[in-house]
């Protein structure tokens, strides 16, 4: 499908002095965007003034941005150009047509503007003026703005799957290229059946194991006092022995460095508490599996106990199930960050099921927090405004930043997985209990695993590949959820089909009231290709500039 999307072409135009368009072509959209459309900055003579103050980021891989123009006033229009660089020792640029000419008359002329890149990593704003002369008296002058992500590996010129070829009849290179994509596809295709056959075999001895051994792993000695006496203390798994992973209940975080298993059972001893600190007060959310409570927590020599929410596994919880509920909600511990809200502490005793603790400070649910505010009989306490989503999003993307900075992937990014509080600050959690409380948002695809397969990126579906790239896509889906409130993406696509719905070219439609500029932020994160979609740190800049832009006008 092709997005039936001009970027930012509706809002706040003007008209311009020359009688030309200037745009960029389906193909380089989709190379710097990831979006099957085209991109008017001047079309008839009218500038679209969103679309030109907007800064495109220019993926390292990106080394040529290609415009095309086209003459409408039967004459040659004289032009001038001028390129501004931030930053000279880390780029330089180059055209391939004179600074100082005319557009020609008679169709679309395409021409490109290089980026070189110097011998270090570095972010360097760029901006490019044409200014084109209708009359001695009567110029209109554009303006673009781009920032250029240099890397040292990725430094010079593109290679061949940059160039921009017109769509033409067949040639004999065109046969050589879709030879050697046949012949790459049959060596893909021969060591995926090694990598299946030797995954089936893996996962045979593996259920063998005792899934519960990890979990067992995962708590030092705890003495609980019961009436007069000290109950025996109970050692688990010693360091030495490493936990298993088996394919059914594999966490939903991955870190970029294995942790040794000594390590894991430090980081347990640190925050293991004793069961009878702990007070459990009412039922917050309840699954199958698993429940979620509101309670206290009475730490040793403090005067007063502190809220707290307890996720705990039902006494009828499978071994799997209690260890992917100890895996899943440890993966967060040790981090600190305004947008994230790690495990404050763990118990695992026999006499009980195993539990984690939470710090309380009036949080709920996000996705609850947003179905409130659609589906109450009542008016909402606050309606959110499009200002409100993007401070929101900005503090999400800030909690997946730090995550990936230390090395971290999230890979169930979603409002399920987020709290707010009624001052709408924002924090990531980990998705322990996610699977049994939302059970309508995750789908088996006949491999015995429960995925959110609608949040998840393409590569993540077909491959089971995750990525910060992939939690990118994620981050779409969400902030598309944050503008619904909360409803259900591709709730009319069959889970089976996603994948092929995908390739496609489908995605998610643009919600109403939603800005042409956000939307443009979630479909920026929706490109096929990983290499092609934003890293979270220039998301940042585009969600900031944006509300830079909303705040404007209050």
């Amino acid at each position: 499908m092709l997005f039936k999307l001009f970027l930012w072409f509706l809002l706040a135009v003007r008209p311009g002095a020359g009688y030309f368009n200037l745009f960029l072509s389906q193909a380089e959209v989709r190379k710097l965007m990831g979006l099957e459309a085209e991109l008017f900055y001047v079309r008839e003579g009218v500038i679209n003034q969103y679309a030109i103050k907007f800064v495109v980021p220019v993926p390292a891989q990106v080394h040529k941005l290609h415009f095309t123009w086209e003459n409408l006033a039967g004459r040659p229009l004289p032009y001038t150009m001028s390129v501004d660089i931030s930053n000279p020792s880390a780029l330089s640029s180059s055209l391939n047509i004179s600074q100082a000419g005319e557009i020609p008359v008679g169709g679309l002329q395409t021409w490109a503007l290089a980026l070189h890149c110097g011998p270090y990593d570095a972010e360097v704003d760029l901006a490019l003026r044409i200014n084109v002369s209708l009359s001695s008296r009567n110029t209109t002058s554009v303006d673009f703005r781009r920032k250029k992500i240099c890397l040292k590996d990725k430094s010079g010129y593109p290679g061949p799957e940059e160039v921009l070829v017109a769509a033409s009849g067949s040639t004999s290179g065109g046969q050589v290229f879709y030879a050697a994509i046949g012949c790459a596809c049959a060596f893909i295709a021969a060591i995926c059946v090694l990598v299946v056959a030797y995954y089936v075999r893996d996962k045979k001895a593996r259920r063998h194991r005792d899934p519960l051994q990890e979990s067992r792993g995962l708590s030092s000695a705890c003495s609980v006092e019961r009436g007069t006496g000290v109950g025996p203390a109970q050692t688990f798994l010693s360091p030495e022995t490493p936990p298993p992973l088996s394919a059914a209940s594999t966490s939903s975080y991955r870190r970029l460095d294995d942790r040794p298993s000594r390590e894991l059972h430090e980081r347990i001893q640190e925050i293991t508490v004793q069961r009878c600190r702990v007070r459990l007060l009412s039922i917050e959310m309840e699954g199958t599996f698993g429940k979620v409570y509101r309670g206290s927590y009475h730490e040793e020599g403090a005067t007063s106990s502190t809220d707290v929410l307890v996720k705990t596994a039902a006494e009828h919880a499978s071994q799997s199930q209690v260890a992917l509920l100890l895996r899943e909600g440890l993966a967060l511990y040790g981090l600190s960050h305004p947008a994230l809200l790690p495990v404050l502490g763990v118990s695992i005793e026999d006499r009980g099921a195993p539990f984690l603790l939470y710090p309380h400070t009036g949080y709920r649910n996000m996705k609850r927090f947003l179905l409130r505010c659609k589906l109450s009989s009542e008016r909402p306490p606050r309606a959110l405004t499009t200002q409100e989503v993007v401070e929101m999003a900005l503090q999400a993307a800030k909690g997946v930043q730090y995550l990936h900075r230390k090395r971290l992937v999230h890979r169930d990014l979603a409002a399920r997985n987020c709290v707010v509080d009624d001052d709408l600050r924002v924090q990531i959690t980990d998705n322990a209990l996610a699977r049994d409380l939302f059970p309508q948002d995750y789908h088996c695809l006949g491999d015995n695993e429960n995925r959110p397969i609608k949040w998840l990126a393409i590569e993540s579906i077909v491959n089971k590949t995750f990525t910060t790239a992939s939690d990118v896509w994620a981050f779409g889906v969400l902030l598309w959820e944050l503008t619904t409130l909360a409803q259900q993406p591709y709730v009319e696509v069959d889970p089976f089909e996603m994948a092929s719905y995908l390739r496609d070219g489908y995605r998610l439609a643009q919600p109403i009231n939603c800005p042409d500029e956000l939307f443009a932020v979630m479909a920026y994160c929706w490109a096929m290709s990983a290499d092609e979609r934003p890293t979270f740190s220039q998301l940042i800049v585009c969600l900031q500039e944006f509300h830079t832009q909303l705040t404007r006008y209050v």
